[in-house]
C-alpha cells in the first residue's frame, strides 16, 4: 500500500495562492488514481479534484473549477494541488488520497490517505 504525506498548507489572505504537495512512498503513484479532498470544521469531507493516473484525465468540484489545478511529477512521485484566488470558504484540512476505484469523486474508492495539511484563508 502506498504511503502519502501532504505538505504546503498554511495561512493566506483571500485572493492568494498556495501549492500543496503529496509525496508517495512505499509504492509509486503509477496505476493509482489520486484525489484531493478537504474537510472544514463541522462539515463532512468533500471531493476537491482527482486525476486518473493512466490517462491523466482530471475532474474538479464545481466550487474550485477554474481556481484549482491538480498536476503530477512522475520523477518525484509527487502530486500537487495548485490553489489560486483562494476564498475563506476554502479553509479546511486538505487530504491526498490514492486508490484504484473508478468513482474518483467518492472517498470510499480510496484506500490510502495522507495525514492532511491545514489551509486557512483569512478575509
Amino acid at each position: 500500500q502506498v504511503q502519502l504525506v501532504e505538505s504546503g498548507g498554511g495561512l493566506v489572505q483571500a485572493g492568494g495562492s498556495l501549492r500543496l504537495s503529496c509525496v508517495a512512498s512505499g509504492r509509486t503513484f503509477s496505476s493509482y488514481n489520486v484525489g484531493w479532498f478537504r474537510q472544514a470544521p463541522g462539515k463532512e469531507r468533500e471531493f476537491v479534484t482527482a486525476m486518473l493516473w493512466i490517462t491523466g484525465f482530471t475532474t474538479y468540484a464545481d466550487s474550485v473549477k477554474g481556481r484549482f489545478t491538480i498536476s503530477r511529477d512522475n520523477g518525484r512521485n509527487t502530486v500537487y494541488l495548485h490553489m489560486n484566488s483562494l476564498k475563506p470558504e476554502d479553509t479546511a484540512i486538505y487530504y491526498c488520497a490514492a486508490g484504484r476505484g473508478d468513482r474518483v469523486r467518492n472517498s470510499t474508492d480510496y484506500a490510502s490517505w495522507g495525514q492532511g495539511t491545514q489551509v486557512t484563508v483569512s478575509s
